[in-house]
């Protein structure tokens, strides 16, 4: 087994570790203040599956997502977009700067109330609160990440004639994820709680809306297995979108680090 294949096995059993550690932490809570005050993990499991079964879960879960992935990724392109420009023009950055920070000081209930009363409680409210949520922080990821590039090695490329799409992968890309990639994983983690947030006190028919049912029925099981269930869905989609950028930035790293004579002949 490889180096690199080592290290995700033993990223992985660590993770499961940690994820072990916080379900002990939740057993001995129940055990502690009692199932009306904190349910057990295995009640929360069995809820949930539950509601899977009984047919009530999957068509929260499918507008839950739609409302997450789709105002997370279309923050994530705005974001993106827009704070590449601003680290490469500094005119525009002195301009976007303070907007961004003003969008994302503005706090997340604020732009739900306003959502609601912009969308009605059955439009678009939740999309677009994760939206404004997630731009300002992937903006700030993406405009450091350009703004760290070393001016001398642009300037040696474009002295020795190298291409312009040569010089975005191999100068500008990496240095942008490096700063990117915490910003995306950050916003993805707000995405979940801004849309369920949204949902509640909207009274949507997501995750969210079906929290705020639990809620008024004083159902504390079933509110804890909806809440595991964003849980999973953080973790799920996490490891789909992230954890391959992930992978590649860690195994970049690892290539430069190599001093050059343990580096395959031919290898940059």
């Amino acid at each position: 087994m490889t180096p690199s294949r080592l290290a995700r096995v033993a990223r992985l059993l660590l993770g499961l570790a940690g994820l072990a550690a916080l379900a002990l932490a939740w057993e001995a809570g129940h055990r502690a203040f009692g199932p009306f005050v904190l349910p057990s993990p295995v009640e929360a499991a069995d809820t949930l599956i539950r509601l899977f079964a009984d047919g009530i879960a999957l068509p929260a879960l499918r507008v839950t997502v739609a409302n997450a992935l789709g105002g997370f990724l279309a923050g994530a392109v705005l974001g993106t977009a827009l704070g590449v420009l601003a680290g490469l023009s500094w005119p525009v950055g002195a301009a976007l700067r303070p907007v961004m920070t003003i969008t994302l000081g503005v706090p997340p209930i604020a732009w739900v109330v306003l959502a609601l009363l912009w969308f009605g409680p059955q439009g678009g409210a939740p999309a677009f609160t994760v939206l404004v949520t997630a731009m300002p922080i992937v903006f700030a990821g993406a405009a450091q990440g350009v703004c760290a590039r070393d001016p001398k090695l642009s300037e040696m490329a474009r002295v020795y004639g190298a291409p312009p799409m040569l010089r975005l992968r191999a100068l500008l890309l990496p240095q942008l994820l490096d700063h990117l990639l915490p910003a995306l994983a950050t916003a993805l983690a707000f995405a979940w709680k801004v849309s369920v947030m949204a949902e509640v006190l909207g009274g949507g028919t997501g995750i969210g809306g079906a929290i705020a049912e639990a809620r008024a029925h004083l159902d504390l099981p079933e509110t804890m297995a909806w809440i595991l269930l964003v849980v999973l869905l953080l973790l799920v989609f996490d490891g789909i979108l992230l954890s391959p950028i992930r992978r590649r930035l860690a195994e970049r790293g690892e290539g430069a680090s190599r001093p050059a004579a343990a580096r395959p002949v031919g290898a940059g």
